[in-house]
């Protein structure tokens, strides 16, 4: 069983998924992937009215903290349903401190520096940070071109350049 929960945010709204136990979806409303992770539309997903869950509860106070300019010092429970790969390109995100950037090729060599392989393509690492389910938490924004351009963000270029300011990143 799915649970909705909906969060106006200063960049606009955002729709946030849970099984009943954990967060597993968090994206813009007009993010690009955000039909194929955030399931608005099954019969059986409850849409909640106000943040009753512990996980939505968590989020909405992490969400707050977060666009108080503040680094939360916590995260809410997070269950990422996904392959292997993209749950691997997920946990390096959660490691790229608050305010701090990683380009696509420095995942993709930290990925094959632990997989013993010569390389990994960034063209595949931006795929999985591209279909990040749990997006701002999970910070894709963070991820940057080797250039250190703003490239790729499912939820606009203008929400990652926001989010990073919002952050004080250096670019």
């Amino acid at each position: 069983m799915d649970y909705i929960f909906h969060y106006q945010s200063p960049l606009g709204p955002i729709t946030m998924q849970s099984d009943g136990e954990s967060l597993t979806g968090l994206l813009f409303d007009d993010e690009k992937y955000f039909g194929k992770t955030i399931h608005t539309d099954q019969k059986d997903a409850i849409q909640c009215d106000k943040p009753d869950l512990p996980a939505f509860a968590e989020t909405v106070k992490w969400l707050d903290v977060y666009f108080s300019g503040e680094e939360p010092d916590f995260l809410p429970p997070i269950a990422l349903h996904t392959t292997p790969f993209r749950r691997e390109v997920c946990e390096i995100m959660l490691t790229i401190p608050y305010g701090e950037t990683m380009s696509y090729g420095e995942i993709a060599a930290l990925i094959a520096q632990r997989r013993g392989i010569d390389r990994m393509s960034a063209q595949a690492v931006g795929g999985a940070v591209g279909h990040n389910p749990i997006s701002i938490i999970i910070p894709c924004h963070r991820v940057i071109g080797t250039d250190g351009s703003l490239t790729g963000y499912a939820g606009g270029l203008n929400k990652k350049a926001a989010l990073l300011k919002l952050e004080n990143a250096a670019l």
